[in-house]
């Protein structure tokens, strides 16, 4: 019991920012994460969520601090509990023509556009989105200071994961499966290998 009511004390406190805009007379509020900035392979993925007030949903955290099984269990529920969620992306090829910042800011703003509802507010992990048309603020590590955050979160790495499974069986030898295009000993032993293949960010340090 005792354990049950920290639990919802910790969620509860993820509400704070949301909260706050709320009690401000802002009635739809989105967290936007992304996933996928440190890979040498595959896109950048983005994810933007609308949670309903006070939504709690157990083990809701930052997805680093989550298990694959975990997050995947936790999407499900996002998804069938929120108000709204939308997935955006970035190719390896607008990784390496605009640099992965730029990018990273384009599936941002996709997945923003993709929102079936149209939010009056985001909260955004890390930096801030140019010129965007909707009041925002951003959290330095706010998928560990906002729900709303959190759960763009745990959508944007899983559906980046699902994707690399995917590719792993089109361009085997390079682990993606496991390494999910991040750089392991494994991932750059490959490399040297075999090369990079379409799917590398030829703009990153591929040591091979």
């Amino acid at each position: 019991m005792q354990r049950n009511v920290r639990e919802r004390e910790r969620v509860a406190a993820l509400y704070t920012w949301e909260n706050s805009l709320r009690q401000q007379g802002v009635t739809c509020i989105a967290g936007l994460d992304e996933a996928g900035r440190g890979p040498l392979a595959g896109p950048v993925t983005a994810a933007a969520v609308i949670l309903p007030p006070g939504l709690f949903i157990e083990g809701l955290d930052d997805s680093k601090k989550l298990s694959l099984s975990r997050r995947a269990k936790l999407a499900q529920i996002i998804k069938e509990a929120s108000q709204a969620w939308a997935v955006g992306w970035a190719s390896v090829k607008e990784i390496d023509c605009l640099n992965i910042l730029v990018a990273t800011r384009w599936a941002m703003r996709r997945a923003l556009a993709a929102l079936p509802v149209k939010p009056k507010h985001v909260l955004v992990d890390g930096f801030s989105l140019p010129g965007l048309e909707i009041p925002q603020t951003a959290l330095v590590r706010g998928d560990a200071l906002s729900a709303s955050i959190a759960a763009a979160s745990i959508l944007a790495k899983v559906a980046r994961d699902e994707l690399m499974l995917a590719y792993d069986r089109v361009f085997s030898g390079y682990g993606l499966a496991a390494n999910k295009g991040y750089p392991t000993r494994q991932h750059h032993q490959a490399l040297r290998q075999l090369g990079p293949s379409p799917l590398h960010r030829l703009s990153f340090k591929l040591n091979y």
